[in-house]
């Protein structure tokens, strides 16, 4: 019980400190014209960016009701129980534990109308920028679009374990950036589809370190 009651403590004060935090921020954002017309149309898509950089992608889609995986880690109930404060529609999976249902989940949503799924395809522990294979399997599978997207903020924190994860801080300039979709389906082969994902996410990452870091 004392357990629980702090992990809700503790999802309450994080919920509120990156909601205060984003709110100070100004957003400069590209690209949208490249999924807009999807959510228009009340077409499913599988939104991707890399783990390090998830943060402020998910902070400014926040309260949309969208879907998001979290892992079977340690830490990943916590995960869980801030993203549903922060409204989003909380997955639990991975790619080594209870993947197979998570897997299963997402290509069921993707296969309705209007459900955008956001994953992070080195997630949630690596190795950074390689990515594996959900992602890929589940577009190939529904042949829903994929969103490239990275963001990075002037100014922020790093904390470096497995990869270098960016907290912005307050009052910082967020610069982010949605790439071109990519469309897979099951007669592509699957090595071609995760390095042309690879292609894609490095690149939109490299276009908001140009604009942030100059």
């Amino acid at each position: 019980m004392v357990k629980k009651m702090m992990q809700v403590l503790k999802a309450t004060l994080a919920r509120w400190l990156l909601s205060f935090i984003h709110r100070t921020c100004r957003w400069k954002v590209t690209g949208s014209e490249n999924y807009k017309p999807l959510l228009q149309n009340g077409q499913s898509f599988i939104f991707v960016c890399w783990h390090g950089v998830l943060l402020a992608p998910l902070m400014y889609f926040t309260g949309n009701g969208y879907y998001a995986l979290a892992g079977m880690h340690r830490d990943a109930g916590l995960i869980a129980n801030i993203g549903n404060r922060l409204g989003w529609k909380m997955l639990r999976g991975s790619s080594v534990r209870g993947g197979s249902a998570a897997y299963q989940e997402v290509v069921s949503l993707l296969r309705e109308p209007g459900n955008v799924v956001a994953l992070t395809p080195d997630g949630p522990r690596g190795p950074a920028k390689i990515p594996k294979a959900g992602a890929i399997r589940a577009a190939m599978k529904t042949g829903v679009p994929i969103i490239p997207a990275a963001a990075l903020p002037n100014r922020r924190w790093e904390f470096k374990n497995w990869d270098t994860f960016y907290v912005s801080k307050p009052f910082a300039q967020i610069e982010l950036a949605f790439g071109e979709s990519l469309k897979f389906n099951e007669n592509d082969d699957y090595d071609q589809c995760a390095d042309e994902l690879k292609k894609a996410l490095d690149a939109i990452e490299r276009v908001v370190q140009e604009r942030t870091d100059g």
